[in-house]
């Protein structure tokens, strides 16, 4: 009987393990292993297509030539070398590649798992945190957002104060350097809320907001300060030989934000945060591009008197007031235009939505053609 009893132990364990494999096998299929495109090493030109471009007329029966990973020429009179591999293609459109002005992408893979979260790090003040080197290139969503027509993507920090620099990643490459299309782009800031909630067992009162919204400011101020500190004590040194401190990693990244050679990107919904950064950003004299910006329409006048521009978004979202109207967050962009206040459409999705962002384009196109 026990050995009857171990025989069928035995053969259960055999088509459990064997199940095992089989499924794997089965997920492995479905995977979707990348295999990046390799530098091109000749001319390659698309004839006969209908060419969509982004600003000019489109092109019937046009040509695109590519050499060196470049797009070199556009047109009906291409001049076309002997070498140049031709791909026919007649009676099909030809559309710009999308690129998606902030996203998470390579950064997050399943929102509910943490450890393929790493859009984050632990602290307020971070500067210093890269977007770039922690972009996995073989995430699940890279290929899903390529074949709906997204080839670039700003991959950016989030969380804290000061979260960090973002970077703008082609969506093909073995590595993060590889994918790296320029870094650092934009540093990225939340501003403190200004919103006066009314006050709950589940929230502090009124005074104690307004408190922290205090605290908060004083340590985005104090950031910028020390930053200022460090990057002339380091440029005395380099003009006039004075010794500075050692080096510190958080100052070090804010030098291009000061010197106004990278943007920040000030993430604010409410009219007073938006005007209180704008305020902000003129006493640092820097250059701020605001994130977000649910209420960006109602401070036109002071957006467009400085141009600023506008991430616009996101747009899945109910009203942020009982007396908006239930389209208001689809007429954003439509308002910005009107405006002439310079913005790009985001998703404000997770990663895993992103590819989303084509369908949102039209649906704000929709609000735009109505606008006008």
């Amino acid at each position: 009987m026990n050995a009857r009893r171990m025989y069928l132990s035995l053969m259960l364990s055999r088509i459990v393990y064997t199940a095992a494999c089989l499924l794997m096998g089965v997920l492995t299929a479905f995977s979707s292993d990348q295999i990046p495109a390799k530098p091109q090493d000749h001319p390659i030109a698309i004839v006969g297509a209908t060419i969509h471009t982004v600003s000019g007329p489109t092109i019937e029966k046009g040509t695109i030539l590519f050499d060196k990973g470049k797009i070199v020429a556009v047109g009906t009179g291409v001049n076309i070398a002997p070498n140049t591999e031709m791909i026919d293609g007649s009676g099909k459109h030809v559309y710009p590649g999308l690129i998606s002005p902030n996203t998470e992408i390579g950064l997050v893979e399943i929102g509910a798992v943490r450890a393929s979260r790493d859009m984050a790090e632990i602290g307020r003040i971070n500067p210093n945190v890269r977007a770039e080197v922690a972009v996995n290139p073989e995430s699940e969503l890279i290929p899903v957002l390529r074949a709906n027509g997204i080839t670039l993507a700003v991959s950016a920090p989030s969380g804290g104060l000061i979260s960090g620099t973002s970077a703008l990643m082609m969506m093909d490459g073995w590595t993060w350097e590889d994918m790296t299309l320029r870094a650092p782009l934009a540093l990225y800031v939340s501003w403190p809320s200004m919103r006066d909630i009314r006050p709950s067992p589940t929230t502090t009162n009124e005074e104690e907001q307004k408190k922290e919204q205090g605290s908060a400011l004083k340590e985005l101020m104090t950031a910028f300060r020390d930053a200022r500190a460090y990057m002339t004590a380091k440029k005395a040194e380099t003009e006039k030989g004075i010794p500075y401190h050692d080096t510190d990693l958080r100052w070090e990244s804010m030098i291009p934000v000061l010197e106004g050679k990278i943007p920040v990107v000030v993430w604010a919904d409410e009219i007073r945060q938006i005007q209180a950064a704008v305020a902000w950003a003129g006493q640092e004299k820097i250059r701020i591009i605001i994130g977000g910006g649910y209420d960006a329409w109602r401070a036109a006048d002071l957006l467009k008197k400085k141009d600023i521009p506008v991430l616009a978004g996101g747009i899945h979202r109910l009203p942020a007031r009982r007396f908006e109207e239930y389209d208001d967050p689809y007429r954003l962009p439509a308002r910005l235009h009107e405006a002439g206040i310079r913005f790009a459409i985001i998703t404000g999705d997770d990663a895993a939505h992103e590819r989303n962002l084509g369908l949102q384009r039209q649906l704000l196109r929709a609000h735009i053609v109505t606008a006008e």
